[in-house]
């Protein structure tokens, strides 16, 4: 029968490879932490900005767009214009609260809502969400991480230099 396990068999099970995965862990203190990374390999190659999409979505009617309304008028242009790989969609319809969500490329997504605030604390927060990567931010673990560690441990300057080099020049230093 395929997929039974019988004494002196095993169940084979395809394995799929996962390259570089990020794992997030809980620590002690309750506060999610992970490894450093890359994002999509930034720095390796060119700048890859991560904001795919944003859609903003304004009410023609209520005063909670107002600023909405304003930023779409003054400031769309400008954003557009500074961002080109960002597609931006505006939609009129009629909503309570102005709302903008933010599409990255690593398939995570963050909603805003905008009720109520001026022209230029839109522009703002639209581009601090241009600028983000969109992972979440959480505590770094170390600021370097291999995925093949050496015991011989991490390299520094120092490494191969005699032990006391540092000595013999703080003691030949004159007193004061």
């Amino acid at each position: 029968m395929p997929g039974s396990l019988t004494s002196g068999s095993c169940l084979q099970v395809p394995v799929v490879p996962v390259s570089n995965p990020v794992v997030v862990a809980m620590t002690a203190r309750g506060s999610a932490s992970r490894f450093l990374g890359s994002v999509l390999h930034n720095g390796l190659g060119r700048y890859v900005q991560q904001l795919q999409r944003l859609s903003l979505r304004v009410s023609r009617d209520s005063p909670a767009s107002r600023g909405a309304r304003e930023f779409v008028e003054q400031h769309v242009m400008d954003f557009a214009r500074r961002n080109p790989g960002v597609v931006l969609y505006v939609t009129a319809k009629k909503c309570h609260v102005p709302r903008v969500v933010a599409e990255y490329l690593n398939g995570s997504v963050q909603e805003v809502a905008l009720g109520n605030k001026t022209a230029e604390e839109i522009a703002t927060l639209i581009q601090k969400l241009a600028d983000q990567s969109g992972l979440e931010v959480i505590r770094i673990r170390k600021p370097y991480h291999t995925y093949n560690p050496s015991i011989q441990g991490q390299w520094h300057p120092f490494t191969n230099r005699p032990p006391g080099l540092g000595r013999e020049i703080t003691a030949s230093a004159p007193n004061q």
